[in-house]
């Protein structure tokens, strides 16, 4: 039996996380938006609350308490901060939840203590390809065994890019194999270009091109058991899918504000028919994408197939937050149209959701 209500510990976390994200988050976020830098601040005291690092083994420094569901919780108050922010926060799980779940011991012994200590700076994620027709289980970027070295070819965007990255994780079809490989920032025929992105822009991301990049065999993730990447996909999604519920969330919210405080004809607008409905209609498909979140999430932690859940809690989540954040800016009215009010940012956000591929992990 499925059971949606949080443990003790659970509902202690999120409210931590929601007061993180409402006193440290969402008065940088409009800033950050415009400067297109994460704050600095912000990210350090995010990595004092220990959000990824709690999710680490015990044995290389974490807090051993790997639980998608409370990745969910986490995710979603992020991202209802902001969801550049929220996602630049939860960047170092891109590198630590993959060895940690995968990496050869070796791997982990160097890795993952480097994840703890460094933050984001220690590694990301190249999954997603420019590409109309992209297939995350059959990328196009193409991984070949020369001896004992792999040799990688191939093209990569939406890449989380900190200042100072180290490491980046790069999946690839090697023949009819998903797989996944450390490949370092400096390595010969890796080249990076920064994106200019719609939205999430206090979030660094890049576009890479792999040209014949050449790494020891003892880097493919997993070492020659490797990884299961189909099981890692899930949750990534789930996580993304609690981020687009976060920012439907905050859509909604500063909306209902609104509309109770703007008067129209001598009443607030929330008492017109059309306004309420439209509210109404927010909140309702708000919690069912929670729902479908929080069950793949249920599903992975109890150690079940969460490929088919996963994948509708994404497709729902992100249609969902297009809906929410538009209507948001209906509620506005023409103020919605402009950066003086929050709903147009989260437009923005909200429209890369049917782009986005593994921008975190839960």
């Amino acid at each position: 039996m499925i059971d949606f209500e949080p443990t003790e510990e659970q509902a202690m976390i999120r409210e931590t996380v929601a007061g993180f994200a409402a006193n440290e988050i969402r008065p940088q976020a409009r800033e950050c938006d415009e400067s297109r830098v994460p704050h600095a601040g912000v990210l350090a005291a995010a990595d004092e609350l220990g959000l990824v690092a709690n999710s680490l083994p015990e044995e290389h420094g974490g807090g051993g308490e790997l639980s998608a569901v409370t990745g969910c919780l986490i995710a979603e108050e992020l991202a209802w901060g902001d969801l550049a922010l929220g996602l630049g926060v939860l960047s170092p799980s891109l590198l630590g939840i993959p060895v940690a779940l995968y990496g050869t011991p070796d791997q982990q012994r160097e890795l993952l203590p480097e994840v703890i200590e460094q933050g984001p700076a220690a590694g990301s994620l190249a999954w997603v390809e420019p590409a109309f027709d992209f297939d995350p289980h059959r990328p196009r970027t193409v991984a070949e065994r020369d001896g004992g070295e792999y040799v990688l070819r191939g093209h990569k965007c939406f890449v989380p890019w900190p200042q100072g990255l180290r490491r980046v994780i790069v999946v690839a079809s090697e023949q009819d194999t998903l797989s996944a490989f450390l490949v370092d920032t400096d390595a010969a025929g890796l080249t990076t270009e920064t994106e200019d992105n719609m939205g999430i822009r206090a979030l660094p991301t890049a576009e890479l091109q792999l040209e014949g990049v050449r790494v020891a065999a003892s880097a493919r993730l997993g070492g020659e058991q490797g990884a299961d990447l189909a099981a890692l996909l899930s949750r990534a999604r789930t996580g993304l899918a609690a981020c687009a519920v976060g920012v439907a969330r905050a859509a909604y919210e500063v909306s209902l504000t609104y509309a109770k405080e703007r008067e129209a004809f001598g009443a607030p607008i929330a008492t017109k028919q059309a306004i309420a409905f439209k509210l109404a209609d927010m909140a309702t498909e708000i919690d069912g994408a929670r729902m479908l979140a929080w069950e793949s999430a249920w599903r992975i932690d109890a150690g079940l197939d969460a490929s088919r859940e996963s994948t509708l809690a994404l497709s729902k989540a992100q249609r969902t937050a297009m809906l929410v954040a538009d209507g948001a800016v209906q509620v506005f009215g023409g103020h919605g149209y402009t950066r003086e009010y929050l709903p147009e940012m989260h437009l923005r956000n909200a429209r890369g959701f049917a782009s986005f591929e593994a921008l975190t992990f839960v």
